[in-house]
Formats: C-alpha cells, structure tokens, sequence
C-alpha cells in the first residue's frame, strides 16, 4: 500500500469514527443511528460544480428527497484517489430538505493526488441523516453527471508538472484609461529543470488582448521556452482590453479573471487554467467598469 493510499484509509477511519461517535453522543429521544448503508429509498445524491463554485475551488453534494418525509443531513464527505484527502463539507452544519426537494451542500476539493491513480475511478460519499423518525449513516458512490472532475483533476496535475520547470503568475496590473489598453504582468520564473514551454494565453469571457501581428482571435502568443539551466524569471506585459462592456457582465462575473494558458510539457500539448489574484481580481474589474463608463 502506498504512502497516499495509507494516508487515506487513514483519514477514512477518523471520519468514520468521528461520525460513531457524534451518533453515540446523540442526545435522548434523537433517531437512533443504523449501521453504515446505502441511502434510504428515494434519496439520491450526485456532485456538481457551478461556474460560481470555480474560483473557490469548491463543488456541491446535490441530495434530493423525493420520499414523503423530511430529510436532514449533517456531516458530509467524499472519498476520492484523484484528490490528497476528503472533500468535506464547508459550513459544519446540519442540511433539511423537504420532500420532492433538493439541496446544494457545497464542498471544498483539496488538492489534486497526480500518483498511482487507478484507471477506474469511484468516488464514495460518507454522510449521516435523519429521515422522519429513522436516522443513521450511508456510504454510497456518487456520480459526477456534469463530469467536471476528471478535466480538472487533469488540467491540474499539468500545473503539477509544469511547477516542476517554472513558477507562472500574475504578479501587477497596471489599469488604463478608457480606450487604451491596461497591462497585465505575466511573470515566469524557471526552475532550471527545461522540458517545457508557454505557447499562449486565451481571452476570458470577460477579458481580451490588444491584438498585435500573429495574435489569433482568442489568444495571445507568448512562446516562452523553459530550457534546463535557465532561471532569470521573464516578464511579459500582456495589454488587456475589456472583451464586453455591459454592466451585468462585471455585476455577475464568476470566471472572467480566469485565464486558459496553452503550454507544452515533455513535448505533449495541454492546458491549464491560471487566476488573478482576489486582490487583482477587484482591481481588474474596478478597471473595466471605468473603461466602459458605468463605474462609480
């Protein structure tokens, strides 16, 4: 057994014991909790992320109720190889649900595991509830019907990678008067290591580049090569213009600072998703509500 296989059979027992005994400190008259199962009959569960759960790094445990009775739902956590620990819960706090309902409880991924993962995946969730007059805990597999683990746990083993050869953020952002181009300072700093390479970086649905000679529509060359040995960091001003200027749009915003990077690791092509800062992400809309001319 690995180290990280280990590390989760532990950290399985502690939630498993931690669940045994709030059942054994149940106050009187409480449902008496049933040995782990399966959900009652009529209670599904399935994991989500929506676009506002993104920039959080967070998802929800969607539970629906379609029984007659009222659900609750306190500890909740899911046990999956592609991430380094449980995704538990965010608010430690009991969830009800009435019948022909469903809840969102929202949940916090931990970082993605990038070794010995196996090539079938099933993710389990733990969780303890009352339905009506019963109570006890189940352990069931949950589906991912929107599929976004998969991708993201990929796109971020690349980041894994790619920190191998080179450190790559938003390190300023210099904001501009309406109808010139504001700077956003991409800084790359190699390790040394080499066996890699930035190509370009995509426009949001917010944000796009004042386009010089060989820009495409949707990205902006960078070709930053990471050779072995290097490591005087490279800073590239990136001009940033508004990609649209309607109000909602800033108002609204969930993924606009979130830039898709085009890079090339040992020679296989991919992508990573790189964010400004929540600091820089004020500053950045702050700017494009000036620009456009509905700032205060």
């Amino acid at each position: 057994m690995t180290a990280s296989r280990r590390g989760r059979a532990l950290r399985a027992a502690v939630i498993s014991a931690a669940l045994f005994g709030l059942a054994a400190c149940a106050p009187a008259g409480s449902p008496a909790p049933s040995a782990s199962a399966g959900l009652p009959a009529g209670v599904t569960v399935e994991l989500q992320q929506l676009r506002s759960d993104v920039a959080a790094r967070q998802a929800q445990v969607v539970v629906t109720n379609d029984t007659d009775e009222e659900l609750v739902v306190g500890d909740v956590a899911i046990d999956d190889p592609r991430f380094d620990g449980a995704i538990a819960r965010v608010a430690a706090r009991d969830s009800t649900i009435a019948p022909g309902r469903s809840v969102g409880i929202r949940v916090q991924l931990p970082p993605v595991a990038c070794d010995d993962i196996p090539e079938a995946v099933t993710a389990t969730v733990d969780l303890t509830y009352t339905l009506g007059d019963s109570g006890g805990e189940a352990s069931v597999p949950i589906d991912d019907p929107l599929d976004f683990v998969a991708p993201l746990h990929e796109r971020e083993c690349r980041v894994v990678l790619l920190s191998a050869a080179a450190d790559v953020a938003f390190t300023a952002f210099e904001p501009s008067p309406a109808g010139e181009p504001a700077v956003l300072e991409l800084t790359v700093t190699p390790t040394g290591a080499g066996g890699a390479g930035i190509r370009s970086i995509q426009t949001t649905n917010l944000l796009t580049f004042a386009a010089p000679a060989g820009d495409t529509a949707d990205a902006h060359a960078i070709d930053v090569e990471l050779e072995p040995g290097a490591t005087e960091p490279v800073v590239l001003p990136l001009p940033l213009v508004p990609l649209r200027c309607d109000p909602h749009a800033v108002q609204e915003d969930k993924r606009g600072t979130i830039f898709d990077l085009q890079v090339e690791i040992d020679g296989e092509p991919g992508e990573i998703e790189l964010a400004a800062s929540e600091d820089m992400r004020g500053e950045i809309l702050t700017w494009v509500a000036n620009w456009c001319g509905f700032g205060s």
